[in-house]
């Protein structure tokens, strides 16, 4: 009577209070037939997704006595469609050891998560169980397998599976042609459009996007115009392409041209202005829309953040979260840059424990931010253990590591990560070769420093001026003054008083007066009112004997009050 009772409560949409006094009174009363029924409920009954609905439909999943398939690939399509890949690609495999036999539906969700993770080669052991369990002709897990292939870079096997399909719908029609366009294959891509039997307005979106994005600007208007309907995302695309080709002012005619505009179109022209450097007129935007999301924050905290208005970064993330807008590791990352750029350890330190305390996953990306702000902080030890916990290593993970130890005086730890890194045959960038420069001048590696400077051009880098002043630093703390100073003569671009000043500061320690006088001279024309360098050359003058000389420039710095060089620091603001 009450397993009836029961089953028709679940029957109905129920709240999650109710849901959960359901859920007791099925644990109480031993009626563990229902709890699959329970999962099936909660997904039917969920109008919009949060963390805490996931986790505790997994929570039940982890207990629950009799599992049903239909329940856990319900659960798998519910974790795929709202982002959650990880989570779905392990619970399919949770139900192979469990030893069942998965549905298509199982199946195609599974594979949507491992495209878009992506997990190639769990996508490609799922193709295997496709023809294990007879699924060759279900057109939805046929298609799931185009739109795997295709997303993971494969168009070969994408087209081998397509041409394999006894039944062809528009939507694999739609996925074959996406990954030629992903992929930048537009020729095979025209060809698909040319023969496709039919097309939506996705197939043409499609063709559009991809000439955008490969810079034909002008074919993808002609096929634009040639539209028999357009959607908000037909003018997106175009929008996205002539940001692409630098022409705001074309995309902003476009944005104002359209009836109705979605997140989306404020989103692309947000980032439009933000790699223009025009945060003004993205602020405009941001303040036009009245309902935003996550992802509208999302594109504002991070045009702030990339054109260094770190405090107004995080003051926008501040107002996210009084919205309860659940921030994402987009939102995490450009608020971490922030606190990077301001040196606010304590509330990026506050961002790493809201991330582990929420659930949200720290994945590479995330890990990194937060190893570039620790180890630019000072934090070393903590940036080490993040590091030491990436799946991959890439170029922006050691960059961070190596500068961080170098201006840490990690001198040793940062030379370790440098030959860590050539070792995996990952070429260094300019910041990686700034990181590494400071840190053999730190310990006067003089002939290493010298090398790695000669060796910028085997990767195909420029040397930037601060790379000039360190490798003239290292030098005429060496003592080799004459090598220095004709490095600085044969700069293609004009060094500034660093450069120069790197130099003085040698003949100084070496007592060089006629480099020192010609140095100093230099620093003095860029930076008149800077006193450090006349009392530098004072020093020489006084170790050469020549008081006078030592005497009139020290009381011309106490007579006019010339400035001392300013000095700097990584400081903690107050969270705004």
């Amino acid at each position: 009577m009450l397993a009836s009772k029961v089953s028709i409560l679940l029957g109905k949409r129920l709240s999650i209070n109710q849901t959960k006094q359901t859920h007791a009174a099925i644990l109480v009363n031993g009626l563990y037939d229902l709890e699959s029924s329970l999962v099936r409920q909660i997904i039917d009954s969920t109008s919009s997704h949060s963390y805490n609905t996931s986790h505790y439909i997994k929570l039940i999943l982890n207990h629950v006595r009799n599992i049903d398939v239909f329940s856990v690939a319900s659960t798998i399509r519910f974790f795929s469609r709202n982002c959650q890949f990880r989570e779905a690609v392990n619970l399919y495999g949770e139900l192979q050891r469990c030893g069942l036999s998965p549905s298509t539906f199982a199946v195609s969700s599974s594979l949507k998560a491992c495209a878009r993770i992506p997990y190639r080669s769990g996508g490609i052991l799922i193709h295997a169980q496709v023809y294990k369990y007879g699924f060759c002709n279900a057109v939805h897990v046929q298609t799931a397998l185009v739109d795997f292939y295709s997303k993971v870079g494969n168009m070969d096997f994408a087209q081998s599976v397509f041409d394999e399909m006894v039944e062809k719908n528009i939507v694999s029609w739609n996925s074959v042609l996406g990954g030629y366009v992903k992929s930048g294959d537009l020729k095979m891509a025209q060809s698909v459009f040319d023969e496709m039997p039919e097309k939506d307005v996705i197939s043409w979106n499609s063709m559009v996007s991809g000439y955008a994005r490969m810079g034909n600007i002008e074919r993808a208007c002609a096929l634009f115009r040639q539209m028999p309907e357009r959607s908000t995302a037909s003018w997106n695309a175009m929008i996205s392409g002539y940001i692409d080709c630098g022409k705001i002012e074309l995309a902003r005619s476009f944005f104002e041209a359209m009836d109705q505009k979605n997140s989306v179109s404020y989103i692309v022209l947000i980032s439009g202005y933000s790699k223009c450097g025009d945060v003004e007129s993205a602020e405009e935007l941001f303040g036009q829309l009245r309902r935003k999301d996550r992802l509208v924050y999302n594109a504002m905290i991070a045009c702030y953040a990339q054109n260094s208005r770190a405090k107004e970064a995080l003051q926008l993330f501040n107002e996210m979260l009084r919205l309860d807008l659940r921030p994402d590791g987009m939102t995490l990352a450009s608020a971490i840059s922030a606190c990077c750029q301001l040196g606010d350890l304590k509330f990026g330190s506050w961002i790493e424990s809201f991330i582990r305390g929420t659930g949200i996953q720290m994945d590479d990306y995330l890990a990194t931010s937060l190893i570039d702000l620790y180890a630019k902080c000072g934090s070393i030890d903590k940036a080490y253990n993040l590091f030491h916990g990436l799946i991959k290593k890439d170029l922006v993970a050691y960059t961070a590591m190596i500068l961080g130890c170098g201006i840490n005086g990690r001198a040793n730890d940062a030379i370790e990560l440098f030959d860590e890194m050539m070792n995996a045959e990952i070429n260094p960038n300019i910041v990686t070769i700034t990181g590494i420069l400071t840190a053999y001048s730190h310990i006067g590696m003089v002939e290493e420093a010298y090398r790695c400077f000669i060796s910028l051009q085997k990767y195909g880098l420029s040397p930037s001026v601060d790379h000039y002043a360190i490798v003239v630093d290292v030098l005429s703390r060496a003592g080799r003054l004459e090598e220095a100073h004709g490095l600085i003569k044969g700069m293609s671009n004009q060094p500034h008083a660093g450069v120069w000043g790197a130099l003085l500061l040698g003949c100084s320690l070496h007592n060089n007066l006629e480099l020192g006088e010609i140095a100093a001279a230099r620093c003095i024309e860029l930076e008149p009112d800077s006193s450090g360098y006349r009392s530098l050359l004072a020093n020489i003058y006084a170790s050469s004997g020549r008081w006078d000389d030592a005497e009139r420039l020290r009381k011309g710095v106490e007579e006019t009050g010339y400035n001392k060089l300013p000095g700097c620091s990584w400081i903690e603001e107050a969270k705004a």
